[in-house]
């Protein structure tokens, strides 16, 4: 088979499928009857200068799908295969790799370089691979080493730096990276390519360079080559090396004090004069200043002396030449960056710093900027209206309101007015910076608007006109319509201001979402979304009998979508995007007449054809839908309680579908909430479900394919079976407490280093709680005694968790709760438990001291529970 393997992979990639597929079932056969052998022959035909380039091109990839892939247990399980191979057919393939770096063909060095990346991502925190980085740097030292050899260098060490964590090379190995790199980044090097891998090296290797950067002399020539490539003849080097000063900014912000003045100049350079690639990493450095700033303010406790990292006030101090130069940026704008989606140019990069600056100095900007919108926003360019207007909308967030208020005031109406501009970009950015002041400046419940019952009719017909426009621009009129009733959320008396303007907008939004002139369902997605927020925001009380009527114009467009001719993949998703919209309209007018007695019956009446209507939905076996009418079913069992049971039989196969979905795991956890929603609808009526539903959580649970967010909410599940079944749970507790008990161990080893794993941490901690508490109160009637074992490794937990400073909120109310849940189920049987537990009883006052009202008030419940059994 490795004589052929050449002409299997040149067959591999034949226009002629039949032979395409023989030739891929036999890399399949010869991989899974010899994997040894399979991966050294494909590094061997890699290497050989002599075979054809599509057949070593392919062979890399082969071998790059080999190591890695982006599916955690795919991932994980090639690990495993690759670490039992024999190590003297792996010393073999990688030495056939590092001799790849030699190669004539940029193609095969290219790949090359990956592949021995991928391999040190496995081997080096392993230590199994310690001669690498010193083979590597051989290449870099020898005299004579033609460039193209330095150049493949380079590229490897980057993606080696990549791969790995900076936690596994020794800080000897680090210098000499850096060493070879910041070499290979001199101007006295003379290729442009090794010069440029070099450069890109660096910007992987940063991690690497935390010792080097607290050495003021090698963190001095580190930032005097990168400033240096920053203005280098090629275009390539100077955008590589900004890229470097962008990730330098977040992650050594505090020693940037000395180079300022020259990136200052240098960024501006760039952002006046250079090419565009270049001068969008120019506006990305200060972009980062303002990230790292805006976070330090956050964290940063007022007129604290011993702050970790200190406030450099960047921004501020650049602010006068700093913000004319952005705003100039804001003039080179593209003539269809309004078309379509994932458009990046350098007005929109300066837009974006220029809001990050707003929200890093607050009212300092407004000065700055607002003579230049006074001075374009008349123009008859409409370059210079459109900037005018961004600029006016990016400043929106981050001034007080005292500062903001006269000028948002004073320039609504021309806002409004611009709405009808000749020039739709004008257009589009009006609606933004509309939408932007309705979100920021527009909160009735706090006491501040800059809507009055005045202005309110103009800006609805305003909207309700430019909806009309071209999609584009609509989108935006959407999101400013999403954001004006969403400040009317909340705000009492002042809710009634829209009602009389609730017919036209649903009307005119559903008219929108019917469209056929936007090219993605992403226009329709906005125009339902708006119309949702509409409807949850509205007056319930006056406008029931609009949402009333709104129900069954959906619910038949919903019946429609079930009819369409189904032909090519698009057509499916199509389909799928339009029923996931539908469906999510209907949740949320489920879930706001339920919200009050008085129309509750309407969704009572209505609930047989709702649910007849979902179990259509889920037979188009379209996974959007399946998450969006999973919503709205759970929405549903709220709103008809005990009589869901009806719909159970049908239901029943579609939920077991949901809870078996590992792959698509937002489906997975969509479908554990909806179990918790039908278990506190159904209360015993879901017993004969149980035994199924137990069985797919626990075996979720024990799987290593499920993704982990699906966990926390499976537990929460238990409780809410518990509370729902009672004493009926006995025959699930000698599988779900074993589940629950060796998570609480897991989260006794969480890395509290990672912020993710952290979180990660909490949510687990709160759902096992919330497990304990649910199955505490379903016991508590009888059969308490079963769980009086369980109660002293559950105090256990509540202390190793009391004495953890990472724990949230929302950790602590659940524990402090489960304290009181275990005195208020086993009596006084806990009676010594408690006596012993010190730290508890800290725990407990600690949350009886607390400045949140339903945490103290849980506390003082738990207080009179353990009162009555231990007084």
């Amino acid at each position: 088979m490795a004589l052929e393997i050449t002409q299997i992979l040149l067959a591999a990639q034949s226009a002629d499928a039949k032979v395409r597929t023989d030739a891929e079932s036999n890399l399949t056969q010869f991989r899974d009857q010899n994997l040894p052998s399979f991966l050294l022959s494909l590094s061997v035909e890699l290497s050989n200068e002599g075979k054809p380039m599509e057949s070593r091109r392919l062979a890399g990839i082969v071998l790059k799908n080999s190591l890695d892939a982006k599916e955690a247990s795919r991932k994980e399980h090639l690990v495993q295969q690759w670490l039992t191979i024999a190590s003297s057919f792996k010393s073999q393939i990688k030495n056939l790799l590092l001799s790849t770096l030699g190669s004539s063909v940029q193609d095969a060095i290219h790949t090359a370089a990956q592949v021995i990346a991928k391999i040190a991502s496995i081997e080096i925190p392993r230590k199994e691979w310690p001669e690498l980085i010193g083979s590597l740097l051989v290449n870099m030292t020898q005299p004579h080493r033609p460039a193209s050899l330095k150049q493949a260098t380079l590229e490897t060490l980057g993606y080696v730096c990549e791969e790995i964590s900076h936690h596994d090379l020794v800080q000897d190995e680090v210098n000499s990276i850096l060493t070879a790199v910041v070499q290979g980044m001199n101007v006295t090097e003379q290729n442009p390519a090794v010069r440029l891998a070099a450069v890109r090296a660096l910007y992987n290797a940063l991690d690497f360079a935390q010792t080097n950067f607290e050495n003021e002399m090698e963190r001095n020539y580190i930032m005097k080559v990168i400033c240096e490539a920053a203005v280098a003849k090629e275009a390539e080097i100077r955008q590589a090396a900004y890229e470097c000063l962008v990730s330098i900014a977040s992650t050594y912000y505090e020693v940037l004090d000395p180079y300022m003045q020259t990136i200052f100049e240098l960024t501006s350079n760039a952002v006046k004069g250079d090419q565009e690639a270049v001068a969008l990493q120019a506006v990305e450095f200060w972009s980062s200043i303002c990230d790292e700033e805006i976070e330090l303010q956050e964290y940063e406790a007022p007129n604290s002396e011993d702050s970790t990292a200190p406030h450099s006030h960047f921004i501020e101090k650049a602010l006068p030449t700093l913000v004319p130069m952005l705003l100039e940026t804001l003039l080179k704008q593209d003539e269809d960056q309004d078309q379509e989606d994932g458009i990046w140019n350098l007005a929109m990069a300066g837009g974006t710093c220029l809001g990050l600056i707003a929200r890093t100095v607050g009212d300092a900007v407004v000065p700055l900027v607002m003579p230049f919108v006074e001075a374009n926003i008349l123009k008859p360019e409409w370059r210079s209206r459109e900037a005018a207007t961004y600029a006016f909308g990016s400043i929106i967030e981050g001034p007080s309101i005292e500062k903001l208020s006269p000028m948002v005031n004073a320039g609504l109406d021309f806002l409004l007015n611009a709405m009808n501009d000749v020039n739709s970009h004008v257009k589009d950015t009006t609606a933004w910076t509309l939408s932007r002041i309705f979100e920021l400046l527009h909160n009735p419940a706090t006491g501040f608007t800059v809507i009055t019952p005045s202005n309110l009719q103009r800006i609805v017909v305003v909207l309700l006109q430019s909806i009309k426009d071209a999609p584009h621009v609509a989108e935006k009129v959407c999101a400013a319509i999403y954001y004006l009733a969403q400040g009317y959320e909340d705000a009492g008396p002042s809710s009634s201001q829209l009602t009389p303007f609730l017919p036209d907008l649903v009307g005119c939004l559903i008219a929108t979402a019917d469209r056929t002139d936007g090219s993605d369902s992403k226009f329709r997605s906005s125009a339902y979304e708006t119309l949702n927020e509409v409807v949850r925001c509205s007056n319930l009380t006056e406008t029931s009998g609009i949402i009333a009527q709104l129900l069954p114009v959906i619910m038949t467009k919903l019946g429609q979508t079930v009819e369409l001719q189904i032909i090519t993949s698009d057509d499916r998703e199509r389909q799928g995007d339009l029923q996931a919209s539908l469906c999510g309209v209907i949740q949320v007018i489920i879930q706001k007449l339920s919200s009050d007695d008085g129309t509750k019956p309407i969704i009572i009446q209505a609930a047989d054809q709702i649910m007849m209507l979902f179990l259509k939905v889920f037979a188009c076996r379209c996974s959007t839908v399946h998450e969006e009418a999973m919503l709205a079913i759970g929405a549903l069992a709220y709103a008809t309680g005990p009589e869901f049971a009806k719909y159970m039989p049908e239901f029943y196969k579609y939920l077991e579908m949901g809870l078996q979905n590992f792959e698509e795991y937002q489906v997975c956890a969509i479908s554990v909430g909806v179990v918790g929603d039908i278990s506190r609808a159904l209360e015993d009526k879901v017993l004969p479900y149980c035994d199924g539903i137990m069985t797919h959580l626990l075996k979720d649970l024990s799987s290593s394919e499920l993704h982990r967010s699906v966990k926390p909410p499976i537990f929460s599940c238990f409780g809410d079976i518990a509370l729902a079944i009672g004493e009926n749970f006995e025959k699930y507790i000698n599988y779900a407490l074993p589940m629950m008990q060796s998570a609480a161990e897991v989260c006794a080893q969480i890395d509290n280093s990672d912020e993710e794993m952290v979180d990660y941490g909490n949510q687990l901690r709160r759902s096992i709680f919330e497990a304990y508490s649910g199955i505490l109160q379903g016991f508590q009637n009888s059969k308490s005694d079963l769980l009086m074992p369980h109660a002293p490794h559950l105090l256990q937990f509540i202390e190793v968790v009391a004495k953890d400073h990472h724990r949230d909120e929302g950790v602590t109310k659940a524990a402090v709760a489960v304290l009181g849940d275990i005195a208020d189920a086993l009596g006084s049987n806990v009676k010594t438990l408690y006596k012993d537990r010190a730290l508890c009883m800290e725990f407990l006052n600690e949350c009886l001291q607390s400045d949140d009202e339903q945490l103290k008030e849980t506390a003082v419940w738990t207080q009179g529970m353990i009162g009555r059994v231990c007084g």
